[in-house]
């Protein structure tokens, strides 16, 4: 049974970081992207329903099943498993916290609805093109991407070794 768990955990985690690639290309094309109604149609095929559902559903599945597969494998005692767990929860604060920040702040200024903390705003008026242009060329995917694939990469290390 704990091999099934461990195929389910990383099964979902090959879900989330499919998914999660959508919002990659589309914060790495924003970067040089200079058409508003470009960037809008980028915006919107990340922030579709369906992308969110697989996406949210990956990541607790992913989330479940490493807590199950932990207790299965009495890994608790051990310092990686706890490592991995806390590195996971940094990856997703900080990237939530920078991503939909900025992110919101370029749907905003494209005329689009967009959500300030946890309240969602309608589709208002379009920013000047001088303001679009500066929050697209300023667009922390780069950032982004290091803080998600470092993390990744060193709970991948940590999964894999289990150097203590």
């Amino acid at each position: 049974m704990y091999q099934w768990m461990v195929y389910i955990h990383v099964l979902a985690t090959f879900a989330f970081l499919l998914t999660h690639g959508v919002s990659s290309v589309v914060a790495l094309r924003l970067r040089n992207q200079r058409e508003p109604a470009l960037a809008r149609a980028w915006l919107e095929l990340y922030a579709s329903g369906s992308v969110y559902s697989v996406l949210y559903g990956s990541l607790l599945a992913l989330l479940v099943s490493g807590i199950i597969s932990g207790f299965m494998g009495n890994w608790w005692g051990q310092g990686w498993i706890w490592l991995s767990l806390v590195l996971l929860i940094i990856v997703i604060v900080a990237m939530f916290l920078i991503g939909s920040r900025h992110y919101s702040r370029i749907r905003k200024a494209l005329g689009m609805a967009y959500f300030d903390g946890r309240r969602g705003y309608p589709a208002g008026e379009s920013a000047s093109a001088e303001e679009i242009e500066a929050l697209l060329a300023k667009a922390p995917a780069i950032t982004l991407a290091v803080i998600g694939f470092g993390g990744i990469a060193i709970i991948l290390w940590l999964m894999m070794f289990k150097p203590f």
